[in-house]
């Protein structure tokens, strides 16, 4: 889980306190221009915490390929019999399948309606086996490092101090145009620093929902600890500070009101979920996006998360679950989404930490670089694999070291074909992924222009 340091936490309260006295004024300061949105779009971010081994969620299913595969994978290989197979509208001359826990997303790729990012991960520049091993281009700092490769993820802002996520730039840039009463980022998982922004003030909520202040009420005791919160936190402090964190806090019971009141007044979603704590999330993303019209929304980033995908050992009994739970979970979702006639309208896609080794450890593997992501919407090109699949031979031409696979595709460009889909204007893409003008192709293809 991203924590958010004493900085952002008083830029943040800051934040809130100008939205909170002027919101007009605070838009008419934001970066970007344009009409208000008349539509409703949302982005929803699946963070796999922990380092999906996902060169066993899509795997080479034709011989030759699938036999060099088995031959860097050892023990941990899924037998080729085993595997999902589909068909991509484009090939490299291999053949593909999803690993047999998921044949949701089987089915979803085949409908069209899931695409695959090949071997995608945080870049500066392109870069081949050699210019690593002779340290002769830049490269993200602390590779392999949990807490490091999250922060790359979420901010894109290779060796910069990064303070704003890419998620946050976004809101930022298209504030003037997102005009409602509801943050624009909202997260079911923590804090995130994909969601902060310089202007932007993300909303934290339990799985569930918002989680009220307990003690407040309407009559008898409750209602007089109401009136004592409220005198406190509406107080006009002489210090800067205090009045920005009442202003938090004021905001935080407001939006947990608000919220709450819209989700009991829309439709209800009659999905059923997985019950597991990613099926909770995504359960109450669909509420959410069923109250869009009681909170008139126009424009929404949600990020949920799942974790234990730190496979070190016990892999072979771990994954299938984990990526069952994936499965079964944006399955539903995408379900949810039909049921409410709004699948064209939402992209779901994971981010993880990074790949992992193509080596088995005996029992896991250990921390890598690239890695698959999956983009799931009606809006989605799917039916197809974007990018490059590497070549998963050890010591192959994308194996840096150790089975690690140095990424083709770079997190920007993956960034910037969500953003670009969201409505950020070809000319504002570099300040959301930072790094895009260093890569000859800034669209993937995967979401129409």
């Amino acid at each position: 889980m991203q924590l958010i340091d004493r900085r952002q936490f008083l830029g943040a309260g800051l934040a809130a306190a100008a939205l909170a006295s002027s919101p007009r004024a605070a838009f008419t300061q934001m970066a970007g221009s344009g009409a208000p949105f008349a539509d409703f779009r949302a982005l929803v971010c699946v963070f796999l915490f922990g380092g999906n081994d996902s060169f066993n969620m899509v795997v080479p299913r034709s011989q030759a390929e699938y036999d060099v595969y088995a031959n860097a994978r050892q023990n941990l290989a899924v037998p080729l019999d085993q595997l999902l197979p589909i068909n991509p509208a484009t090939t490299d001359g291999a053949a593909y399948g999803f690993h047999p826990a998921m044949a949701g997303m089987q089915q979803l790729f085949e409908q069209g309606r899931l695409a695959v990012v090949a071997n995608v991960g945080p870049l500066i520049v392109p870069a081949t086996r050699d210019q690593v091993l002779n340290n002769s281009v830049p490269l993200p700092p602390q590779l392999f490092s949990h807490n490091d490769q999250q922060d790359q993820w979420h901010t894109l802002k290779g060796n910069d101090q990064a303070s704003t996520g890419w998620a946050g730039r976004v809101a930022d840039l298209l504030a003037p145009q997102i005009q409602q009463q509801l943050p624009t980022n909202l997260s079911l998982f923590g804090t995130s620093l994909a969601l902060a922004g310089n202007s932007t003030l993300p909303f934290t909520m339990g799985p569930s929902g918002p989680v009220p202040i307990l003690g407040l009420g309407d009559t008898g005791i409750f209602l007089e600890q109401r009136r004592v919160f409220d005198a406190l936190v509406d107080h006009d402090y002489e210090s800067i500070y205090a009045r920005a964190f009442g202003a938090v806090q004021r905001r935080t019971v407001d939006l947990a009101g608000t919220i709450g009141d819209a989700i009991a007044q829309a439709p209800p979603v009659t999905t059923v979920f997985p019950g597991t704590p990613l099926g909770a999330q995504l359960g109450t993303v669909a509420r959410l996006i069923a109250a869009r019209a009681q909170l008139q929304t126009t424009r929404q980033v949600f990020f949920v998360a799942s974790g234990g995908f730190d496979t070190h050992d016990n892999q072979a009994v771990d994954q299938p679950q984990l990526l069952g739970n994936i499965s079964a979970c944006l399955s539903a979702f995408n379900d949810a989404m039909q049921e409410l006639n709004v699948a064209g309208n939402v992209t779901t896609f994971t981010q993880s930490d990074f790949g992992r080794t193509l080596t088995s450890n005996g029992d896991g593997t250990d921390h890598g670089w690239g890695g698959v992501q999956m983009v799931v919407g009606d809006s989605v090109l799917g039916g197809d694999i974007y990018g490059r699949m590497p070549v998963l031979e050890i010591d192959g031409p994308d194996d840096v070291s150790g089975g690690r696979m140095i990424p083709t595709t770079s997190a920007d460009q993956y960034v910037a074909t969500l953003a670009r889909w969201f409505g950020v204007a070809d000319a504002q893409l570099a300040e959301v992924a930072p790094h895009i003008g260093n890569f000859a192709q800034q669209d993937l293809g995967f979401l129409p222009g």
